[in-house]
């Protein structure tokens, strides 16, 4: 049986971003339900008391989207006993090292010949067309488990806010959730106290100075323009929502009841 979280949201001291994601209404006048679909961050620098909240979901699945060098840099995720860990990463395993390498280490030339002019809103929204056009195993894999038996589940990558930030889009489109439900929902990552930690290698002030930031903030920001891409690029790509699901991620319309059964009030 699915246990309830509290009605407040918990304040994790080495957890970012954690919010269950129930209670958003549907277009047929449903809403998700509370204590079954959760998302976060990373779980690499949990707290014993962030672990055993953690514990206490009842958590069937956590999936991890990050990849290689993102593990490598934070780490793994602790272990919650019971609760089955599955790593499916949406971007390829080193894709991004030596350019997040640039973003701890670079000085601020570097920083604006790969940032400036747009060019880092512009990363961001091909990395969103990328994963929505390129990841339909992965997103297919996850409706799937979440149909058959893997809720309560928490979706995470890094940030918690780009590739589990997707994942939970597609969950939600696939749940018949009220666009602009999703894109608040996406939004909320902007929260002060859920931003993902700027992390720069050099101790200088000028490290974090304020066009230093600037030039960042396109990479930790959660942008409307972002989803929309990727919402953009589901109707480009296959005409709609409907196909998307249907022909893109091969749920048929019986695992999408089961879907819904299993998420929805």
């Amino acid at each position: 049986m699915t246990q309830q979280v509290p009605s407040t949201e918990p304040e994790l001291a080495g957890v970012r971003n954690f919010r269950d994601v129930g209670g958003l209404p549907t277009v047929d006048g449903r809403r998700v339900r509370h204590g079954v679909l959760f998302r976060s961050g990373h779980l690499a620098h949990a707290t014993g008391e962030d672990a055993a909240f953690l514990g206490s979901l009842g958590l069937h699945t956590i999936f991890d989207f990050r990849n290689a060098a993102d593990k490598k840099l934070e780490g793994p995720d602790v272990e919650l006993p019971g609760v089955r860990n599955v790593n499916l990463p949406l971007s390829d395993p080193a894709d991004g090292a030596e350019f997040w390498k640039m973003v701890r280490d670079g000085d601020l030339d570097q920083l604006r010949g790969i940032l400036a002019d747009g060019k880092g809103a512009h990363r961001m929204i091909a990395s969103y067309r990328m994963i929505i056009k390129e990841r339909t195993g992965e997103h297919s894999q996850v409706l799937h488990a979440l149909a058959d038996d893997s809720v309560p589940v928490l979706m995470h990558c890094a940030a918690g806010k780009d590739r589990a930030g997707l994942s939970v889009a597609v969950t939600l489109l696939a749940l018949g959730v009220e666009r602009d439900a999703i894109v608040a929902d996406y939004l909320e990552s902007n929260a002060k106290h859920r931003r993902y930690k700027v992390y720069r290698s050099s101790t200088s002030p000028s490290a974090y100075s304020p066009e230093v930031m600037e030039l960042l903030s396109p990479l930790f920001d959660a942008r409307a323009e972002y989803l929309a891409a990727a919402l953009e690029t589901i109707e480009e790509t296959w005409g709609g929502v409907d196909p998307y699901l249907e022909r893109g991620l091969r749920l048929a319309p019986e695992t999408q009841e089961r879907l819904r059964a299993r998420l929805l009030d």
